[in-house]
């Protein structure tokens, strides 16, 4: 039986995003041992993945080499015998472990003076000429497997959500039991010309809250967008049914509580990547970034994007000082598109 390890992304909608290479594993190897070595940041995607074996969790560091720890947990791969790792992040750091691990195929993208160290080595293509993420990472199955495996159907990002985490938000939901309620996820991490304006937000929660008696919302999101939520909060109506949670779930409970929402209105981050693995109806927001290279992948999924001239541009803050990208999607244009997503 072949035994298999996947180097995860540090990114929770990339981790997302690499779901559709464990299923073409697995549909093409149905008796391999599929394990993935992770931070415990994007654990709970890959717990949530039925194909996976086992999730090896270990707490590295972003930007930091680590050496005795990553020395340490290839001393313990190498025990495994495992016959071939994936290693899907680009860097050098995590491209050392299966190496140090002596897993013997080693297949990922060239990048960061990785030479030797990948040694089934695919050329990693500039930013505007990358196909989706999805099919980016199932190209290295390809690689394994001579490209005799057609990449022209992929799998689409599933996850599971076990009874335990539904259990786990049980109390929370019971705060709005009987009501339906829709999820705001108004962070990105990556930066905030990648994050609709909190006020633009509020808007459409007036929408939401204002025309549908019955409904109540949850903002979710890191500590970090406890404060955008607070905003939000602040600049709307109905305060009392705008619930910001940002910050106090886990990504598990995160993820169990999207599964019993109405919808996720989302920027393009991790939550918006986990919505459409949950097949949740969603309306995704994009500015500085693509919806070619990482779109929501689900039938239940709307975009909205501007492709601006000066779009996508992909840097943290807008550096032409307007934000237009962003400030021109209306929130009754939002609201009319998630009215649509439910008729």
């Amino acid at each position: 039986m072949s035994r298999i390890l996947i180097i995860a992304p540090h990114w929770i909608g990339d981790a997302v995003m690499s779901l559709p290479l464990v299923a073409l594993i697995k549909q093409n190897l149905p008796n391999a041992t599929i394990d993935v070595l992770c931070t415990p940041w994007v654990a709970p995607i890959y717990h949530a993945c039925p194909n996976t074996q086992e999730v090896i969790e270990f707490d590295f560091q972003h930007g930091s080499l680590q050496w005795n720890l990553r020395y340490a947990a290839a001393q313990q791969l190498k025990l495994r015998g495992y016959e071939s790792a994936f290693v899907l992040p680009n860097s050098l750091k995590s491209a050392l472990i299966p190496w140090l691990a002596r897993i013997p195929i080693r297949i990922g993208y060239r990048g960061e003076f990785r030479y030797g160290l990948i040694n089934h080595a695919l050329p990693n293509p500039p930013r505007h000429l990358r196909t989706p993420m999805l099919a980016h990472y199932a190209a290295l199955f390809k690689q394994l497997a001579n490209n005799a495996v057609s990449l022209d159907t992929l799998p689409e990002p599933r996850l599971q959500i076990s009874s335990d985490a539904r259990q786990k938000v049980h109390e929370r939901l019971a705060m709005i039991a009987h009501n339906l309620f829709y999820v705001f996820a108004p962070g990105a991490e990556y930066g905030s010309a990648k994050r609709w304006p909190s006020s633009h937000f509020a808007q459409l929660a007036n929408h939401i809250l204002g025309k549908e008696a019955d409904s109540q919302i949850v903002i979710l999101g890191s500590h970090a967008d406890h404060s955008i939520g607070r905003e939000i909060q602040q600049s709307a109506n109905h305060r009392q049914r705008i619930h910001n949670w940002s910050g106090e779930l886990s990504l598990d409970q995160s993820m169990a509580l999207i599964a019993q929402s109405q919808s996720l209105i989302s920027n393009d981050s991790g939550l918006m990547h986990i919505g459409a693995a949950l097949s949740i109806p969603q309306i995704a927001i994009f500015g500085s970034s693509s919806p070619q290279h990482t779109p929501p992948q689900s039938r239940k999924a709307k975009v909205i994007w501007l492709g601006l001239p000066c779009s996508p541009c992909y840097k943290r803050t807008c550096p032409l000082g307007h934000l237009n990208c962003l400030m021109n999607i209306r929130a009754e244009h939002v609201y009319a598109m998630l009215t649509e997503l439910h008729s």
